[in-house]
């Protein structure tokens, strides 16, 4: 009776150890197929972030490219003499300078100036920025 009692219990240890074994097992391989979904969602991340930044360069460029055209069909289709040319000059000059300075710098060089003209002027960035605010709640309120 007690040779019964005893392989009766080793058996229900061993059970149990197998149950375990393979709780623990399972647990591996959810924590390892948890892992590869994180990596395959950071690497999908990181080339949609990719082609986003090349698509935005793109239009970049291409609005880079038609400031220039602009600029170059004001400077050919107005007045040249006059105060009205001078005007026509300036606005041609400035499209121009527009679009090489878009070609030059890209996007990321805009937000640097952008950044380094806030920290130099933080008083009159702050100033605009609550202008802007007011501008755009005015302009969401009349329209409810």
């Amino acid at each position: 009776m007690a040779d019964v009692m005893t392989t009766a219990k080793n058996k229900a240890q061993e059970m149990g150890n197998s149950a375990g074994q393979a709780a623990s097992n399972m647990a591996d391989s959810a924590k390892n197929a948890a892992s590869h979904v994180a990596e395959q969602a950071k690497e999908t991340a990181q080339k949609a972030g990719s082609y986003l930044e090349g698509r935005a360069e793109d239009a970049t460029s291409s609005i880079a490219g038609g400031l220039k055209a602009a600029g170059e069909a004001v400077r050919q289709n107005m007045p040249h003499e006059g105060r009205i040319g001078q005007a026509t000059s300036a606005v041609a000059n400035t499209l121009s300078g527009t679009g090489d300075y878009l070609e030059r710098e890209g996007l990321e060089g805009i937000g640097r100036d952008l950044t380094n003209m806030i920290k130099n002027n933080p008083i009159p960035a702050l100033m605009i920025g609550i202008g802007l605010g007011f501008l755009l709640a005015r302009a969401s309120s009349s329209r409810n």
